[in-house]
Formats: structure tokens, sequence, C-alpha cells
């Protein structure tokens, strides 16, 4: 077929999009022509037609209906424009610059590409084709398109949570090498700007009168670092709201329901969208952790206000650590005060501090927590000169300590003893309320004369709560001085943050693998992906070949079999269309996605029409199709959508899976407080590894299928990802020659 591209472009003002893909038209009596303009007009991808001018130059021929979709543009406008008379002159630079690309090596080329319509970013995956005339000039581009946003989309989330990740760890690096108080807020303050883009990112510190001063502060726009600001509002009950750990979101002030006084203030401030998060030092509110937007409103994710709330957290160790450290100042500065009153005390002091600077040193340099506390142990027992020290451990519900650390002398090991509290509850009431006692006990069978020890116990605790105590045993009974209980308080608040440091580092530890497991179970999923596609192109493939030889003049009289070769194609092309969708909604699903629109149903109406429509494949089947409903099931609250796609891939499974003459059942009824939902089939019975793997993407049980029929191998994977987006559960039991999927829904 060999085209002049000057007649073809004459022919572009009377001709509808689809006959001028190959510049001419349509004889009604053509069945070959009328089978390209068929898949034209219905295939999935998206087509979009180029001229190639003689002087070089681009110019649009015409779209699918498909591609007019997706862009908003329709084919009689597009017809004869530029690249640049639809796009930005940016996009439209790319976009030339593959379509000369493709014109320069004469040969079909793929790539990827961001661009806006009618201002959305949207990103694609095109392949050009080129076309050449009698001449061998190539003078028509076709182009085909997938849109891959969603996958780019889920692309950027796992990117912002390493992104959330490397910055926790960040800042908690910095707090592990004892970082300045100061500098930490002021880096703290301008990460947190960059990772949330807005205008203004500040820490807030409260006095103790109602005003408050802004100590660190990363803007684009005016400063307020160093100003001391009260806010009416803050008092209150507004202070009171702070204080029970609650968070403030507030996408626009106008809009907010905000009194106006706090309006008022917020505006002086040139603040349009406000994040607040309030920062603790143990019990007490130290201040606040402020992202603000200044430009326009702001719609804060869940996941800015959760990284805001663990920065906050973080914030609040530092502080405590700097107090510590200023606490040890004050303290070293007044023992040398006393230096001349208390020399006989100055060679104790000397080693309180120098064990108080190891164990700071320690927890600087090691994330290890058993290394940490065992070494503090042993050491806290030779300089006190105690007969034994340990620390104990709660359990989640503190019903339980567990000794976990011990350094003894002469006593016996009591290393793993477990304590129930309720036993001794006379002691752990004070220390639950993060109290330290000492008491004298008599030790009887030790030894054989009375034995009296004096004990000392110290609750190990920061803002998040109680952990853990510290035991001190001395043989006499003199008691500990002032001075040793403060050293030893000053030990469990490094022994706080030594344990805390080490669950922070195991939890950044576990949320790194997590994010290597997954991109390994992507990359795996992906290559089964492209084999699994492989087989319907390569189908295609030979169908095209076929049909393009039997157009040929010589074997004209064979044009009968061109229907089965269309049919072909169309169930080829539906195969690959379902699986690039059902991919999609599982990467959509995998990555945050959005919560479900609930709406209240009635299973007992709603549930029958989709059972129904299956009636007509079962009785081709010769299967028998049963629906069994209770009818005092309450309302369900459910994303409609979802549950309708649940269910019907169910039944396509089970249908396909169900021999001649065997039953398909579905039943719904109420268990408990949950709504159960069963699909079952008899006449198959599945294996325990078969089992086990019947939720995986492209796991296949070919061998049960009696009816031979296909599916994309993500049909049960999808199931299993909607039912737990929508808050469910679904498991799937086999036994005595029946299969049964249980799904259900908490009320």
């Amino acid at each position: 077929m060999n085209i002049n591209p000057a007649e073809s472009t004459m022919e572009l003002t009377k001709l509808s999009p689809p006959q001028i893909i190959f510049g001419t038209e349509v004889d009604d009596q053509s069945s070959s022509e009328q089978f390209l303009l068929s898949i034209y007009d219905s295939v999935q991808a998206s087509i979009f037609v180029v001229d190639v001018l003689e002087d070089g130059d681009f110019r649009y021929v015409a779209l699918n209906p498909t591609h007019e979709r997706w862009i908003g543009i329709r084919s009689d406008d597009l017809r004869g424009k530029k690249p640049e008379d639809i796009l930005s002159p940016i996009d439209a630079a790319k976009v030339r610059q593959h379509y000369a690309e493709c014109v320069l090596f004469g040969k079909t080329i793929s790539y990827e590409q961001c661009l806006q319509f009618q201002g959305i970013p949207t990103w694609w995956s095109t392949t050009l084709t080129p076309l050449r005339d009698a001449n061998s000039r190539i003078y028509r581009l076709i182009g085909t398109s997938s849109n891959i946003t969603p996958v780019k989309q889920a692309q950027e989330a796992v990117g912002l949570q390493l992104e959330r990740g490397q910055l926790l760890e960040a800042i908690a690096g910095r707090i592990h090498q004892s970082v300045e108080l100061e500098t930490i807020l002021h880096q703290t303050t301008i990460e947190l700007r960059q990772f949330l883009n807005c205008d203004r990112v500040l820490i807030y510190r409260f006095e103790t009168d109602s005003s408050g001063v802004i100590i660190a502060e990363s803007t684009v726009t005016d400063p307020l670092l160093g100003k001391n600001i009260t806010d009416l509002c803050l008092g209150g009950k507004h202070r009171e709201h702070y204080g029970r750990g609650c968070i403030q979101v507030v996408e626009d002030i106008y809009t907010a329901g905000l009194h106006p006084c706090h309006i008022d203030f917020l505006a002086s401030l040139q603040v349009r969208a406000n994040l607040v998060v309030p920062i603790f030092k143990e019990q007490d509110m130290w201040g606040l952790l402020i992202a603000q937007h200044c430009r326009q409103s702001r719609q804060w994710q869940q996941t800015e206000t959760d990284l805001t709330l663990q920065l906050a957290t973080q914030i609040s160790i530092a502080t405590g650590q700097a107090e510590l450290r200023q606490q040890f100042k004050d303290l070293k500065a007044k023992l040398e005060l006393q230096k001349q009153k208390h020399k006989n005390q100055l060679q104790q002091v000397r080693k309180f501090e120098a064990l108080v600077r190891r164990i700071t040193e320690q927890i600087r340099d090691s994330l290890d927590e058993s290394q940490v506390l065992q070494t503090l142990t042993q050491e806290l027992a030779e300089l006190l000169n105690l007969d034994r020290c340990q620390i104990e451990l709660y359990s989640t519900c503190q019903t339980l300590v567990t000794i976990t650390y011990e350094h003894s002398t002469n006593l016996p090991q009591c290393k793993g003893l477990t304590r129930q509290i309720a036993d001794r509850l006379e002691v752990y009431e004070s220390l639950l309320q993060k109290q330290p006692l000492q008491f004298l006990e008599i030790v009887p069978g030790w030894q054989p004369n009375l034995l009296v020890m004096s004990q000392m116990a110290c609750p190990i605790f920061d803002t998040q709560g109680i952990l853990g105590n510290i035991w001190l045993t001395r043989p006499t009974q003199e008691a500990f001085d002032e001075f040793e209980i403060e050293l030893v308080q000053q030990v469990a608040n490094e022994c706080a943050i030594a344990i805390r440091q080490a669950q922070l580092y195991q939890q950044t530890q576990a949320q790194f693998k997590e994010l290597e497991k997954r991109d390994r179970l992507k990359n795996q999923f992906l290559k089964n992906l492209s084999q699994e596609l492989r087989t319907p192109i390569t189908s295609i493939s030979l169908a095209v070949q076929t049909l393009e030889s039997v157009l040929t003049p010589a074997e004209i009289l064979e044009i009968e079999i061109v229907p089965q070769l269309l049919q072909i194609l169309h169930n080829e092309c539906a195969r690959e269309s379902k699986l690039i969708n059902d991919l999609l909604t599982l990467t959509y699903l995998e990555a945050e996605p959005d919560p479900p629109t609930l709406i209240a149903i009635d299973l007992q109406s709603w549930l029958y029409p989709i059972v129904e429509s299956f009636r007509e494949l079962t009785n081709c089947q010769r299967q028998l199709l049963n629906l069994n409903i209770d009818h005092a099931l309450p309302l369900l609250e459910t994303d409609i959508t979802d549950l309708e796609r649940i269910i019907t891939e169910l039944l396509n499974h089970v249908c396909k899976y169900t021999p001649a003459g065997e039953s398909v059942t579905v039943s719904a009824h109420l268990t408990g407080d949950a709504v159960e939902l069963n699909i079952s089939n008899s006449g198959l019975e599945l294996t325990s590894k078969e089992l086990s793997r019947i939720f995986e993407p492209f796991y296949h049980l070919s061998k049960h299928d009696p009816w031979k029929h296909s599916g994309t191998g993500l049909e049960l994977a999808l199931v299993q990802k909607m039912v737990r987006h929508l808050g469910g559960s679904i498991n799937v039991e086999s036994a005595a020659d029946q299969t049964t999927f249980t799904i259900k829904f908490p009320l």
C-alpha cells in the first residue's frame, strides 16, 4: 500500500481519524482495512498518528478513542496541529526530540516521559513506529502509549518512605553522638522543611508564664527566630489539648473552625496552613514543633504527620540528653565549690565522674544495649563497693520483671530470674510511680550469722514510660547518701537513653530490611510479569504475521480465516489489558492506598444479582449454583466497587475449577461480631502446598482446570489485597473433596 504523503495531508479535512491512519479512504468492501480500523477504535492501548512533513516538521493526524479519553483532547481538535500547539514549550521540545530520533534511526523506539495535559502531570510509556512511502521516505509515525502514572506514584511513595527513614536515622545519629542541642534543633527544622516542602518550620519553647520563645527556625519567608511570642489561644483548653499529646492539623485557617483570635494571630504571622505537634520533657510539655504553609492552603498527608510526631519524640530525647549533660556540668561545678569542704570525698567524686563519663561515651560509641548495661552494672558495683548490682526490665504489661543484667561478688547469681510484681506490691508500687526507695533486708540462710543488707532501687524511665529498675545491694546497714542516690538516678537516665536508642536502632534496621525485602519481591514480581506477558504478545505477533500473508494477492482466496485471526487478536489484547490493569491495581494496593469509600449495603438484596450473573455460565458448564443468605444480617459498611470485584473474581475462580455435575455455593451469615461470606465448590480438593501458594501472584492450578480457562494469574492476589484494604480477612480451606474461601468483615 504506497501512499503519497502530500495527498494524505490534503484528505485530513474530510476524513475521520480512523480513516487516515494510512492516508486513504476505506473501501466498505475491504475487510482487511476494516480489520485495521477496528483495532484502532477498540484496542485498549492509546494510539496516535503523526505526519512527518517534507521540511522535517511534525503535525498530528489523529487519536484513537482511548487516547482521547486519557488526555481529554478530541481528535478533530488535534488534527493538523504541531506539538507546541497543545503542549508546554518544555514538553513540546521533549516530544519533538523523540519524533526526530525515530525518523533519524528509521526504526521503532520506546521511551518513558512525563507530560502535562490540562495542568495534570501524567507518565506515559510510548512506542513509535515509522511508516515509509514508495520512495522509502518516512512520512508518518504511529505511536502507542500506556498511562503508567500509578506505577510512578508507587515508586515515589517508596522513595518518600526511604527518605523519611534516612531523616530519622540522621537525627538519631546526632543525638547518639551527643551533638549540641542547638545544632540538633536547627538541623531538624532545616531537614523537616525540605522534606515537607513547606514555607516555615520552627520550634517553640514554653516559658514559665503563658509566653514562649522561638529557639530554632528554617524559613523562606519572614524570620521569627528569637522572638518572644504570646498566643492567648495557647492558654486554657488549647494548652490542655496539646498537653494530652494531641496534635493540630489545619489545612486552611479560614475554614478549620478556629477561634477568631487564633485566626488573627496566625494571619499576623502570614500562616495559611498549620501542623502543630507537642514536645514533652518527661511528663511536662516542653514546647511545640510547628510546620507552616504561608502562600496557600495545604493538605497535610498522614505520612507527613507521622514523621513530625516521630521527630518531636527525637527532640524530646535530645532535650532530655541535653538536660542530663547540663545536670552533669552543674553537679561537677557544685563538687568543685565544695572541694575544700569535702576533701575526704574527693577521690570518690572523681570516680563518680569517671563512671558517668564512661557510660556516656559507651552510649555514644555503641548501639549494643547489652554491652553498655552489663558494663554499667560491673563498674557501678566496683565504684560503690556493692555485693551485687542488677538491672531488671518490665514486661510489656508491667506484671512481671526479669533480671536481665547482673554483677555479683559474694551473693548467688539471679540473672534470668522472673518475679511477679503482685508478690512484692509494696516495693514496686513506689517504683512504678518513678520514685526511688531504699531499705534494709535480712538475708537468712546464706551465712551462719544473720546478715543485714542495705538495698536501694532506682527506676529507669523516660517520657515514653517506665522501663525497669537498678538494684544496689551493699553488705552493711549504712544507707545510701543523697549524692549516691543522685548518681544512680543519673545512671538510670543514661540507661533509659541506651535502651531507647537500641530500640530505635532496631526499628530503623527492621524498616530498612523490610524495604529491601519489598524491593526484592517487586523485582521478582516484575520478572514473573514479563514472562506472563510474553505468551499473549507472541500469539498476537503470529496472528498478525499470518494475517499479512493471507491478505497477499496470491492467497486472497483464503480470506475466510480472517475472522479467526481477528478473534485471536481480540482475546489476547483483552487478556493483556486485564493483566496490565491487575498489575497496576496490585501495585497501588501495595503502595499506600487511599482509604476506601464506605457505604452501608444490605447483602440480601445486593449480593443476589451479582451471583445470578453467573447463572448462564454455570448452566453451560453443567454446574449447580446456590445462594444462601441469612435474613437477619445487619447492614455492612464497605466499598461496594471493591467488594463486587472480590465476589466476581472469586466466583470466576471457583467456576473455573468446578467439574461438571458439581455445585458452587455462595453463603453469607453473622459470626460473632463479623459478617462472614463463604464461596465454595465441590469436586475439588487442594494439597497443603497448593493452599499455601494460592494467593501468590501468577500461581496457577492448571492441572485442576477442567474448562481450560485462561487468566492473568493475579486475581487471587488482588482479592487478598482488596479484602485487607477493606479491613477484612480471607482464608481458604480444602477437605472432603470441597474447597471454601471464607471472608470476614468486622461490624
